[in-house]
């Protein structure tokens, strides 16, 4: 280990970055679309072999070369990612492995969350992380314990839309108590502390509502994982299994009995997603409710959609708006405190997307 050293790989680095694909393709491993730090083990030669990447708090990418398997190289990949995780102030870490490694991340602390046996395992740092996480849901709730009928709602609102209302309203029509996981992961393009203010403001009239931030557990798929899986379905497809193996640990805690989504016939995402939440929730005893789409109150009556709206955002068509989301919605979007976010949408060069 004398001659081994670590250190980081710029993404300028296209020789390093190269030698590190040839890597991972030899383990099975694609490089995943989000990264944010990449780090190789380089021997005497200047050869690398090991690496290592971190995205926000969880760990990816991990791979060392069969030839210097055996030799505690892992653990050193770990140990430098883990420190520099910390150096960015991340305490609480994740990670994604295949189910044959998670006893190897095991004995370096890490905790099993949920497993899709076959495919992948979520693990973090913190041996009763989602424990304390369950423990924060069940204080949150504690105000509607016992309703009768209770159900939830997953939702990201990138940015809140009528089409958003559309699916909690007749979740609250329906049920005494409704859930609303609001995604916190700040992957969009609006903030999670605007859509939260969004969400909360456009169903301020409607009684019911238990508003919980989704936290570290709830991924989105902008950044789940890709670089372990066989191709983009496969992705997709796990997305939505672990999604569901941790929505029906949550529901157990929480007394849920439905989950409510909204149907998106033109998205190969949803499309899968939905299938596999139809099929799966009620072998877990819950409902699953894919509620249509609400069409615009326009002449062209097509499906709202966030998408559509941040279309019309980026082009200024705020007249367009009004069909699309609420009032609230609206007139956060004119006002100043939207310049750095509409400035943000502006530049995106494809807003179409989660």
């Amino acid at each position: 280990m004398s001659d081994y050293y670590i250190s980081e790989v710029r993404p300028s680095d296209r020789f390093a970055r190269e030698q590190i694909d040839r890597l991972l393709q030899a383990e099975g491993i694609r490089r995943d679309a989000n990264l944010d730090y990449t780090c190789a083990m380089y021997d005497e030669d200047m050869n690398i072999i090991a690496t290592g990447s971190c995205f926000g708090n969880t760990l990816r990418c991990m791979a060392v070369s069969s030839s210097h398997q055996g030799e505690g190289l892992m653990n050193e990949i770990v140990t430098h990612l883990v420190g520099r995780e910390f150096e960015c102030g991340h305490s609480h870490l994740f990670l994604y492995t295949k189910c044959d490694s998670a006893k190897f991340f095991g004995d370096l602390g890490f905790s099993e969350i949920v497993r899709i046996d076959g495919r992948i395992v979520f693990m973090e740092n913190r041996r009763t992380g989602f424990a304390e996480y369950l423990k924060r849901l069940q204080q949150e709730s504690a105000s509607m314990a016992g309703a009768k009928s209770s159900a939830a709602i997953v939702m990201n609102a990138n940015p809140f839309t009528l089409g958003h209302l559309y699916l909690v309203e007749k979740a609250c029509r329906e049920n005494d108590v409704v859930h609303l996981f609001m995604v916190s992961e700040d992957a969009s393009l609006v903030p999670f502390a605007v859509r939260k203010r969004l969400i909360m403001e456009g169903t301020a009239h409607l009684p019911g509502i238990i508003y919980h931030e989704s936290g570290p557990y709830v991924i989105s798929s902008a950044t789940f994982p890709s670089y372990f899986q066989k191709d983009e379905t496969a992705v997709i497809e796990s997305h939505a299994w672990l999604d569901l193996q941790v929505f029906v640990k949550i529901a157990k805690a929480l007394g849920i009995q439905t989950r409510y989504v909204g149907e998106e016939p033109t998205s190969l995402v949803t499309g899968i997603y939905n299938r596999i939440m139809q099929e799966e929730l009620p072998k877990a005893g819950l409902n699953c409710v894919i509620v249509p789409r609400k069409t615009a109150d326009t002449a062209a009556g097509a499906p709202i959609s966030a998408s559509t709206v941040r279309q019309l955002l980026k082009a200024g068509d705020f007249d367009g708006l009004k069909a699309l989301v609420p009032e609230s919605t609206l007139r956060w979007f004119m006002s100043k405190e939207a310049a750095p976010v509409l400035a943000k949408i502006r530049a995106e060069e494809n807003v179409v997307h989660y």
